[in-house]
């Protein structure tokens, strides 16, 4: 198999030139490069459109009838922000790294993949069954592409799917969600002077925020080697009208990081029921919460198939790659919840030291890797031929 390393690095960096910033809703040009390529490349495409000028694409190379491969990816990026030592948005690469916004995160899982897909194309191998990459929209901000694309279902049968995510190359069987809750708390606005005659919904919301540390220190109590603990942020706080008022209103944004199989509903209204026992929502008080976003957690077997296959792929490219979980959250909680795919996540690209900071890269080796390992993969789960 020889992957040209020129024509991958070029694909990456127009990915990257094509921006996707989110909050924007501008995702349209990364789709319009990855529709080319496929077309190029002789593969299936089609696109599904979430909110006007915002497209799920799905690109296939078709299989035999047996349930396929699906890759999973998304097309927007974070805003480029402040502190890049060149334009973001127009990609270089010095010597074995790929620099700018969405190199990791994750335009070079894209590249990766469409790439591998172009190579089985090429090898005319008979494919036992699909293989598709699915590239939602909105995955930064509100899960609005994953949203549309599990309520409205996908062409093929999948027997396994592979967020190409950046792991640096390590095999992420496991992943926690998240969630936003946007707490309003209203009380009665007085005189500053007699704050007995009002309701402060600042100090209610002063208790909640005690509420949310005392159940903090308990999740940090129950501990998964793989996933650590679920957590709370309260990320923004507002209220009040003015210094010399009892403040007749208060706002809380917060993060919740969810476990596998924990659902927000679930903890917004033990939340609520927690605030009543306290005593807080009383005498003038009232609390309200609502979920904003949720991004479900996943876990799939060590023993499955799916990492077998992908361990088994590592092994062949000369690629160490241990079992791990993600603290962070991707769009593949939905796939394995609502469609009962098996997923894991694995990808080119760091994570940690490199999503959504500035001066944001990628190695270029990891690429290649990525795109053998892929190919690999789909021959072992596909039943493909040798490699070449």
């Amino acid at each position: 198999m020889k992957i040209d390393v020129d024509a991958l690095t070029a694909l990456t960096i127009k990915l990257v030139d094509a921006g996707g910033e989110n909050p924007g809703g501008t995702e349209a040009a990364t789709i319009q490069v990855l529709v080319k390529q496929a077309r190029k490349l002789g593969l299936e495409v089609s696109t599904r459109e979430v909110a006007p000028g915002r497209p799920n694409v799905f690109i296939t190379l078709p299989g035999g009838t047996a349930p396929g491969l699906l890759f999973l990816g998304h097309s927007d990026v974070v805003p480029a922000g402040d502190g890049w030592d060149h334009d973001p948005f127009d990609a270089r690469v010095e010597g074995d790294r790929l620099y700018g916004r969405g190199s990791t995160d994750m335009k070079g899982g894209l590249a990766a993949v469409l790439t591998a897909m172009g190579l089985l194309r090429d090898s005319g191998e008979s494919l036992a069954g699909p293989l598709t990459l699915a590239c939602t929209v909105d995955e930064e901000e509100h899960g609005a592409g994953i949203r549309d694309l599990v309520a409205e279902g996908l062409e093929y049968e999948y027997a396994a799917c592979v967020v190409a995510e950046p792991t640096d190359l390590e095999t992420v069987i496991a992943c926690r969600g998240d969630s936003y809750l946007e707490i309003e708390v209203a009380g009665r606005a007085a005189h500053s002077g007699r704050p007995d005659d009002g309701r402060n919904a600042i100090n209610a919301a002063v208790r909640i925020c005690n509420l949310i540390t005392a159940d903090q220190e308990k999740l940090a109590m129950r501990t998964d080697p793989l996933l650590g603990h679920g957590t709370w942020n309260v990320g923004l706080i507002s209220g009040g009208r003015s210094t010399s008022m009892v403040a007749p209103d208060a706002r809380l944004s917060v993060d919740r990081r969810l476990m596998p199989g924990e659902d927000t509903t679930v903890i917004r209204e033990q939340l609520l029921e927690e605030i009543s026992a306290a005593g807080i929502d009383s005498d003038g008080i009232e609390v309200t919460a609502r979920t904003t976003m949720e991004m479900p957690g996943f876990r799939t077997d060590p023993d499955h198939p799916l990492v077998a296959a992908m361990l088994r792929s590592t092994k062949a490219a000369e690629v160490s790659s241990p079992v791990t979980g993600w603290t962070a959250s991707c769009d593949g909680g939905f796939i394995a919840r609502d469609l009962g795919i098996p997923t894991i996540v694995f990808g080119p690209g760091g994570l940690n030291d490199q999503a959504h900071q500035p001066n944001e890269s990628v190695s270029v080796q990891e690429l290649v890797a990525a795109v053998h390992i892929f190919v690999l993969l789909a021959r072992d789960l596909l039943g493909g031929g040798e490699d070449s």
